[in-house]
C-alpha cells in the first residue's frame, strides 16, 4: 500500500514482526531504501507483534538497526500468512 511516497511494510526480526511505513522515493524500491540507508531505518505508524501474534505495542516513530532485520517486505507483495490484514 502507498501512500503519499510511503509504502506499508513488514520486517521480522529474530523475535518481531514489525509493521508500519517508511518514505520511499518514487520509483525506488524496499531494497533500494535498505541498501542507501544509514545503521537504522525509520518507520512510521509502526505496530510491534510477537512472533507468537501478540501486539506488543505501537508507536507513531520506530528505528530498526538494519542489522536486526531477516527480512522486510511490502505488505502488498504478501500472498497469505504472517497475521497481515488482507492476506
Amino acid at each position: 500500500m502507498n501512500i503519499e511516497g510511503k509504502t506499508k511494510v513488514v520486517a521480522l526480526t529474530g523475535n518481531y514482526r514489525i509493521m508500519g511505513y517508511v518514505d520511499l522515493l518514487p520509483g525506488a524500491r524496499v531494497t533500494d531504501f535498505l541498501s542507501e540507508s544509514k545503521d537504522f531505518i525509520a518507520i512510521t505508524e509502526a505496530e510491534v507483534w510477537d512472533l507468537g501474534g501478540r501486539r506488543l505495542f505501537a508507536s507513531g516513530f520506530m528505528s530498526i538497526h538494519r542489522n536486526q532485520i531477516e527480512l522486510i517486505m511490502p505488505v502488498d507483495m504478501i500472498s497469505h500468512g504472517l497475521g497481515v490484514a488482507g492476506s
